[in-house]
């Protein structure tokens, strides 16, 4: 690439940033207006769905396999620095968990359709790509930006964000003993305070990033994550106490004591 071009995709990469926090406050709205359609929203009606650990780990699997290959295929000449091997090694540890272990501990979960999961996909494949080559061939750091404070506490959010999404998933997972079915208020960690305590975790995991990023294009993905993420929290708070009289009515929707 020449250097009058390099300018040029980096103010690229900063429109493609805007553009994703733009999708996600579109998604937000869409969500209020149109119900999710898988897991307990999925419709009765045949369509064609994909099985949902195939569908976790193909939507998912992008945001893993294109940094890679970002990075394989260029000189990745910013990966020579401590702050960008570290940040970008905090993106594909979340999503090698999210796309080669989460699919494997899924327990029945009902298929998905194959257009939430074409949509994941293609999610997955624009943010892996802008996170990567931002971080791999434009985001400039001081060799000590890891001891930067904005740093540390962004990093420190994150691993207590995955950290809680994991624990979170996994109380889910083992709410049903084996052969029982139907649907249970989950009990334990987050969950005595908030819905969705999963997403919880991620939202705070996204923001730990964006902040030790300190970049247009971390905030983004934080952004786009919290927009969607509250509006299907809010989803699963309103279907919880439609569904049971007895849930706790003290529970907030996703953020404890707050929302």
């Amino acid at each position: 690439m020449s250097p009058a071009m390099e300018p040029a995709e980096g103010s690229h990469l900063d429109a493609l940033a805007y553009l994703e926090c733009a999708l996600g406050l579109l998604g937000s709205v869409l969500l209020k207006l149109v119900r999710s359609a898988y897991g307990r929203y999925a419709s009765p009606r045949p369509a064609c769905r994909v099985p949902a650990r195939a569908a976790w780990a193909l939507q998912e699997l992008p945001s893993l396999a294109v940094p890679l290959w970002v990075c394989a295929r260029t000189a990745a000449e910013r990966l020579r620095h401590a702050p960008n091997r570290v940040l970008l090694a905090m993106f594909l540890v979340h999503y090698a968990q999210r796309s080669l272990i989460f699919p494997l501990l899924i327990r029945g979960g009902k298929p998905m359709p194959l257009y939430t999961c074409t949509l994941a996909f293609m999610f997955c494949v624009y943010n892996g790509y802008l996170q990567s080559r931002y971080l791999s061939q434009y985001a400039v750091y001081a060799d000590d930006w890891v001891t930067d404070p904005r740093f540390l506490l962004g990093f420190c959010l994150w691993l207590i964000g995955m950290l809680i999404n994991i624990h979170s998933d996994h109380i889910l997972r083992n709410l049903r003993k084996p052969g029982e079915t139907g649907y249970k208020i989950p009990r334990g960690g987050l969950f005595e305070y908030v819905t969705a305590a999963n997403y919880f975790g991620e939202v705070v995991e996204w923001c730990g990033y964006a902040l030790a990023s300190w970049s247009v294009q971390g905030g983004a993905f934080a952004a786009f994550t919290f927009c969607i993420l509250v509006s299907r929290a809010q989803q699963h708070h309103q279907w919880y106490l439609e569904k049971f009289e007895d849930y706790p009515k003290f529970r907030k929707i996703i953020i404890p004591f707050l929302l």
